[in-house]
């Protein structure tokens, strides 16, 4: 599932978002202006999830997500604090996106025989140059 796909279900209305002041440098626009930006987002309560989404979710992004199940998102690199929501808003779609999309299983493959040859062949090959060291050595000793 794609982010374009879960802004369809319109989660916008059950955003929580706060703002505070940034930390870093930024001179005295630090100082005065709120622009940090957290988004807080109840997966208990939501209804934009079926159950088994919100199990994956859960599972997924259990490091983002606290005891009351709110998945908490920040975001300070911008100067404004719309810029910053709008970035935490996509922060948000990518997350979910990521953590809903299944993957696929991983095949075993076993390595062809050319590739072992070629790799026995390698090893041969430095095997004969430390030999070749081995016999210049002792006549300059």
């Amino acid at each position: 599932m794609n982010s374009e796909e879960l802004k369809t279900r319109n989660l916008d209305n059950e955003f929580i978002f706060s703002t505070s002041r940034s930390s870093g440098p930024g001179g005295q626009n630090v100082n005065k202006v709120s622009t940090k930006v957290e988004l807080r987002f109840n997966l208990a309560v939501t209804s934009g999830f079926s159950d088994e989404e919100k199990e994956m979710i859960l599972r997924r992004l259990k490091n983002k997500i606290n005891k009351e199940h709110e998945l908490i998102l920040v975001a300070q690199s911008e100067r404004t604090q719309l810029m910053n929501k709008v970035a935490v808003t996509e922060k948000f779609y990518d997350l979910i996106s990521k953590a809903l999309t299944i993957q696929k299983r991983r095949k075993a493959t076993k390595p062809t025989r050319a590739s072992k040859l070629k790799r026995l062949e390698g090893k041969r090959n430095r095997g004969n140059i430390k030999k070749m060291r081995q016999d210049s050595g002792e006549s300059s000793e």
